[in-house]
């Protein structure tokens, strides 16, 4: 089994399982965008950026943080690509150290900024007693909510932490799709069509023509453009991933035949 894409300790809602040959598509759906709900407190930062870390500075909140409005503007300010420090207790590693690892021993690394997007950020609400703002966010991969509530409460002038997370979706997968833990005894109920989780553009082959991950003709997909990966299916059922280059298509992954049992 795998994963696309973990979940924070204190995080709660969807996490993508991969079981058996399809663990092969997990870069595919990691790269996919996430949606999450999360509160960001006000007031007081911790050393992982989250309510689990330490507390380590505090101050009064201007009650102009708590106006929506304004909320809502500085939200505005986030939206688009831009550079992201990590944070340091993360699962990102560094010369095959694990940053949150070192954190703990009291040698953090030295994490390099990242390229992130956030391609929506909408204020759900704003909890005066708590001094907290809820939001929606929709981001690139790769991309911290818990970076992002330090680095609002950075430019806000007060110390800020991410006091709740719960994503809501991965890429077409949706939370309320979702199957909880509790209760499972059958995991295949819980299987989703990967077609449908990959939202990728869809070739038909007869089986024989990739039996052996040989190419493709490129005239099988003349309306996807060069780069653009597809997913090729025979009877319907998903095959393989290809991409498109200029004179033919080239395997990326090819699964057997029936997918797991």
């Amino acid at each position: 089994m795998g994963h696309a894409g973990t979940l924070d300790p204190m995080a709660t809602g969807l996490l993508v399982l991969l079981v058996g040959p399809y663990t092969r598509l997990e870069p595919y759906l990691s790269s996919a965008e996430k949606e999450y709900t999360a509160a960001i407190a006000f007031g007081s930062s911790t050393d992982t950026d989250d309510a689990e870390g330490t507390v380590i500075a505090s101050a009064p909140v201007p009650p102009g943080v708590l106006d929506a409005d304004y909320a809502a503007e500085v939200l505005h300010g986030f939206l688009g690509a831009s550079m992201q420090l990590p944070p340091s207790y993360s699962a990102i590693k560094v010369g095959g150290a694990v940053a949150h690892r070192a954190a703990r021993s009291g040698s953090p690394l030295e994490l390099a900024e990242r390229s992130i997007n956030v391609l929506s950020a909408e204020l759900l609400g704003v909890e005066a007693e708590t001094a907290t703002w809820n939001v929606a966010f929709r981001v690139s991969k790769g991309t911290y909510i818990r970076a992002l509530a330090r680095d609002i409460g950075e430019r806000l002038g007060v110390p800020a932490h991410l006091a709740g997370l719960r994503r809501t979706a991965s890429g077409t997968l949706r939370l309320e799709d979702a199957q909880p833990l509790e209760g499972l005894t059958d995991p295949t109920a819980a299987f989703v069509d990967p077609l449908g989780a990959l939202g990728l553009p869809v070739v038909e082959v007869e089986s024989a023509l990739i039996a052996n991950g040989a190419p493709l003709d490129r005239a099988l997909a003349h309306d996807v453009a060069d780069g653009v990966d597809l997913a090729v299916t025979c009877a319907g059922e998903l095959r393989a991933v290809y991409s498109a280059a200029a004179d033919r298509l080239i395997p990326r992954v090819v699964l057997p035949h029936g997918g797991p049992r």
